[in-house]
Order: C-alpha cells, then structure tokens, then sequence
C-alpha cells in the first residue's frame, strides 16, 4: 500500500490491478440498461455519459463504498474521506472522443452559492459545477474503475507524472510540460483502476478499435466546503 501512496503524491497517480470482479461488472451493466433519465447522454442507443451516476444507478454507491475501494482512498485522505461525484464513460465507435491536454478544475455542488475565490460556474446535465481555490483540488483523490482493459488502442488516459504538484496550470504552461517532459500511458486491466489526483494533466485519443472502453469515476475528498456550499454527493 506504501507504494500506491507514493506513486499518487509524487506522480499524481498509480495503477492497481484489481478491485472489482466480473460478476460486478455484468451486475452494473444490467443496472444501466434499465436507467432512463433525460440527463443521460446517448449515442445509437447506448450511454456514453452519465454524471448523476450515484443516484441513478444505485449499486456504483455500494461500489464506491466498498471496502476494497476506501482501502485505497482511505490510506491518502484518511478515514473521514467520502465520495462526493460519479461519472459514467463509454467510450465506444459510435461516442469516439479524443480530451486534449487539462487538468480537471470544477467539482461538482447542490446548489450554486457565491463564495469568493470559487467560480466560474457552469452547468453540466443539470448539475451545478464549480471551480474551487487549489486548495480544494489538492485534497480530492479520483479513483477510475475500469470495466474494460485500456490501453492505448481505446482511449487510455495519457498523464504526465508530477503535473500535480505545480498547482492550476495556464495554457502556456500546459504547453511547456508537453514540450518538455514526457507521457506516459496508462494501461489499466478489466476490474483495475487508476487513483489521480485532479490537477494531474492528463489527455486521450480517440480509440482506434471497436468495442468500449467503460470506467466508473469516483472523486473522494474529506474536505468540507465553506460558506452554505454544499458537495453534490457527500453520503458515505
């Protein structure tokens, strides 16, 4: 566990092979079938994005909970840490996206409340998102579950390691790390996950192959956030 330590607070992020198994993984993808929600996004059919995912697809709270996943979380926020966001990605042929280069800057809030040093606001699938002071960002810790192995075939994360550590990054910036240091891919097997810190730059490329590359994403932090601001999810 001390390595998986080190790696997120010197690289910004590290690899674990397994934490869910596949009777969990066909259990969620038989939840999803059956969620309808207009804040759903879809494409021939099928979900490729989902950010209310705690609420409506219940069983990713008990997943978020379990003890395999605090077993990760808990060891880098401490006990108090709770999962306060669940997104949903698929990205499959007929949703095949490429991110560039950023760092993940808003959390997502219940309602919107203004507080000095937080904004801009913005509004994503009826969800009131917010961009904190780097001092909320330093304490959160994401934790991606992979439904599929991802390589760099169909989409993987590209990261570069210690990003994190240079706090809200500009354009230029983000320019001059691509220029000077170097990537690294991050390839993750069916039931593993990759532990990131948001002010990580990361990027993916659009999948060459068919099939999905599928990853529940949990954000945990044990922070509470001032004046009336509220987490969009903050139940353990």
């Amino acid at each position: 566990m001390s390595g998986i330590i080190n790696d997120v607070e010197q690289n910004g992020f590290a690899i674990v092979e397994q934490v869910i198994d596949e009777s969990i993984v066909k259990q969620f993808l038989g939840e999803l079938m059956s969620v309808r929600s207009a804040n759903i996004s879809m494409r021939a059919g099928k979900a490729y994005g989902i950010r209310n995912l705690l609420n409506l697809v219940p069983l990713t709270r008990s997943i978020a909970n379990s003890p395999s996943l605090r077993a990760l979380v808990e060891p880098v926020l401490g006990n108090a840490a709770r999962v306060v966001r669940g997104i949903y990605f698929d990205k499959h042929k007929d949703a095949n996206w490429k991110v560039a280069w950023h760092q993940d800057l808003s959390i997502a809030v219940r309602n919107r409340t203004e507080v000095q040093g937080y904004g801009p606001w913005s509004l994503k699938a009826g969800i009131q998102h917010v961009q904190p002071p780097v001092s909320i960002l330093e304490k959160i810790l994401t934790v991606r579950v992979h439904l599929d192995r991802t390589d760099e075939s169909n989409g993987a994360l590209r990261v570069f390691p210690g990003s994190h550590i240079c706090g809200r990054l500009s354009a230029e910036k983000i320019a001059s790390w691509k220029e000077q240091h170097e990537e690294t891919i991050c390839v993750v097997k069916k039931g593993g996950a990759m532990l990131m810190r948001p002010l990580l730059l990361h990027a993916s490329s659009s999948a060459t192959i068919t099939g999905h590359r599928r990853v529940l994403h949990f954000e945990y932090t044990a922070t509470q956030l001032p004046a009336g601001l509220e987490w969009f999810d903050r139940s353990l």
